[in-house]
């Protein structure tokens, strides 16, 4: 009898054991699978109907600001995540009951049938691909390329590249990321391998293990997820004195400076391009980082184009905001200024209110430590909500964020911005150069979900945006951060077909523009005494005023489903899952164009010039009429020959207000002076399911600018 009491109370504890052994079993069997999946694509392209259809429909709107051209607007996404980059596949795992585990292949059919775009390109970080990932990848693009029909004429261009993400702490050190584009995928025409900015694994990956508890999720994803991650850091690094075509194939090779990339893209000699992107979003950059300090390293045979907005935000605009500084006598707390509001400001205020006695010495020293403690907060993943005790997300109202401009990015870098890049003359170290950095400008996504081109669908703000944040411990990324994540951005070219050679020279010769998701159709144009037409993008030399055509139509009012031909091509469930039921479908109605705002920009002619004054933004503003055909606008600049200056000029076409995911990012609750009393950050409804936290913007397109010099033309 006593035998058998005690193996009765040994039975919980050896079936724990069991338990857990077979866990350990199942984890590290799991991780030896097969990482990340691959998928299947669709192998049929568009039906010929359909992009006659599209085609049919732009030269209709074309025809609206008679706008006669031999070439197409064609629509894309320069930048987009699988499952393949770890900080995509962290969240494929966190959301997992909502999403595909997003390998390459979703992102084709996404591309080909939900958001029916033109051309597109895969960018994963270079940081997280390992060889075998790395050639995965170029299959998926090149299984992708021959399901597109004629190469002549293909429904959807599929572009390869990745993306060097650089990232530094000190300001003087950070070049950010940079997205890389590449012309061909055939045979012998690819790098062997992508280039990271540094050697080794990431220092993210160190850490990651610790996340995986605090996410919650069964046990196979995080051992898929614990094999990719050992994968990665079993990758050795490639020699660094070998030339590239020399190194071995399954080594990292890395750069640890734009200048050290552009010189592996030269050893290669295939065509690519470079685009920088996220410039002006705090989580990735330094509050201080400036753009001055990549002017000596900037190569315009790369560097043709900037990603200046995409659904981590936009990055146009340049103001001046003073961050805190850390000095040899602690942090400083500048006065934020011009509707600005410093979040050490925010916290000194928060903790006298909750100081019982506000006058008193013990007050002083609350609010002087919850000063600097919000002051150390203020850059990375770190919120300012655990500067002060007993304090919300909804407290800190919009502190440290961008008032009064579109779609912002979070915790703006203003030094980071478009902007700021037309106005730059000079290094950082003051000295002449001619290194401008004149960039064309492009929207795309920077989605991490495997769906190129998201903008097409507000709503879905956990799937179509990168808008779930980690729940990672108290005092990091909160509900703040998520509400400025928005749907992507596209990329416009003006190309004269749409191949992939056509569609890859447009992107390089600037005659390109950025939206915010939607179709605008766009031309802006210098017209030369001599009666040339110079797009947007040119750079010349003039000695006469300028004079300038724009012309500008908006996108269609959205369909509910999905166009016929995708349900002949998908399964319900297959649009159900991937497209959340809803693709482009555009209707007979065409959204307004309100208005044509000029920026114009002169850049420095001499070193410490304050940019601020050299940007005015806008310089002109045009209402279009009420009618809905359609824009067209004409100006000149007599100034241009009075000051006989470098100019930069670009346009915004503003479209009628319509909603968008994240329109009114913080929602606050402003008092008479529009002051931010308390915010009310995108989260979950109280029933539990997401919001979509909808609000009336202007979607818009941005220009390429044109830069002109002042001097006779050649």
């Amino acid at each position: 009898m006593r035998l058998i009491v005690i193996a009765v109370l040994a039975l919980p504890a050896l079936l724990l054991t069991a338990l857990l052994v077979y866990a350990l079993v199942l984890f590290w069997n799991s991780g030896r699978g097969v990482f990340p999946p691959e998928g299947v694509s669709v192998a049929a392209a568009r039906p010929p109907e359909a992009l006659g259809a599209a085609a049919a429909r732009q030269a209709a709107g074309r025809a609206r600001v008679d706008r006669q051209q031999a070439s197409q607007v064609l629509f894309g996404d320069l930048h987009v995540h699988t499952v393949y980059s770890a900080d995509a596949h962290l969240q494929s795992v966190r959301i997992r009951d909502r999403a595909s585990p997003n390998p390459p292949a979703d992102a084709c059919d996404f591309a080909r049938f939900c958001s029916q775009l033109d051309f597109w390109s895969i960018n994963d970080h270079a940081e997280s691909l390992t060889p075998a990932l790395w050639t995965r990848t170029v299959e998926a693009i090149r299984s992708c390329n021959a399901a597109a029909g004629d190469p002549a004429d293909p429904d959807l261009v599929s572009f390869l590249g990745w993306e060097w993400s650089h990232a530094a702490g000190r300001a003087e050190e950070h070049y950010g990321h940079k997205n890389v584009v590449l012309l061909e995928d055939g045979e012998g025409r690819v790098p062997t391998r992508p280039i990271a900015s540094a050697p080794g694994a990431p220092a993210a990956f160190l850490g990651m293990g610790a996340i995986a508890p605090l996410v919650r999720g069964t046990l196979a994803p995080w051992a898929s997820f614990h094999r990719y991650t050992r994968d990665v850091r079993a990758v050795a690094d490639c020699p660094e004195d070998l030339p590239v075509r020399e190194l071995p194939a399954d080594c990292r090779e890395s750069a640890r400076t734009p200048a050290g990339l552009f010189a592996k893209l030269a050893e290669w000699d295939l065509p690519a391009l470079v685009i920088p992107h996220g410039l002006a979003w705090g989580i990735t950059n330094p509050a201080h980082a400036d753009l001055a300090v990549q002017i000596g390293q900037h190569d315009p045979r790369w560097q043709r184009l900037l990603e200046v907005y995409s659904g981590h935000g936009n990055s146009e605009v340049y103001r001046r905001l003073e961050w805190p500084r850390e000095t040899a006598d602690g942090w400083s707390c500048p006065v934020g200024g011009d509707g600005f509001e410093n979040c050490c400001e925010r916290a000194a205020a928060l903790a006298r209110e909750r100081c019982d006695a506000p006058a008193s010495a013990d007050c002083e020293e609350a609010v002087a430590a919850a000063r600097t403690s919000a002051a150390d907060r203020f850059g990375g993943l770190r919120s300012p909500v655990g500067a002060v005790p007993g304090t919300t997300a909804a407290d800190w109202g919009e502190c440290g964020q961008l008032r009064d401009a579109f779609l912002p990015a979070f915790n703006y870098r203003p030094r980071q911005s478009a902007q700021y890049a037309a106005a730059l003359a000079t290094g950082a170290d003051g000295a002449s150069t001619s290194r401008r950095l004149r960039w064309g400008w492009i929207g795309s996504s920077d989605n991490h979900r495997s769906r190129p081109g998201t903008g097409y669908l507000e709503a879905e703000r956990e799937i179509m945006t990168d808008g779930v944040g980690y729940p990672l411990p108290e005092g990091f990324f909160d509900e703040r951060g998520a509400s400025y994540y928005y749907t992507g951005g596209l990329a416009a070219v003006h190309a004269p077909a749409r191949d992939r050679a056509s569609i890859f020279e447009a992107l390089r010769a600037r005659h390109a523009y950025a939206t915010s998701g939607d179709r605008i159709l766009l031309w802006f144009d210098l017209l030369a005494p001599d009666g040339a037409r110079h797009p947007m993008g040119s750079e010349l030399a003039l000695d006469a005023a300028p004079r300038f055509e724009v012309r500008a139509v908006g996108d269609f009012e959205p369909r509910p489903g999905c166009p016929a031909f995708v349900h002949e091509a998908l399964s319900a469930e297959r649009i159900a899952q991937l497209c959340r039921g809803h693709c482009y479908h555009p209707s007979d109605r065409r959204r307004r164009i309100t208005r044509i705002e000029v920026v114009r920009i002169r850049p420095q002619r001499e070193a410490g010039e304050a940019v601020g004054p050299l940007v005015e933004d806008p310089w002109r503003s045009f209402p279009c009429a009420a009618s809905g055909e359609g824009c067209r606008v004409a100006f000149e600049d007599p100034d241009f020959v009075r000051e006989a200056r470098e100019t930069v000029y670009y346009v915004r076409a503003l479209q009628e207000p319509s909603p968008a995911v994240n329109g009114d990012p913080l929602r606050c609750e402003r008092d008479d002076a529009g002051r931010c009393l308390r915010a009310r950050p995108c989260g979950r409804r109280a029933d539990g399911r997401p919001d979509d936290c909808l609000a009336r913007i202007e979607e818009r397109a941005w220009s390429s600018p044109i830069y002109l010099d002042f001097g006779a033309p050649p």
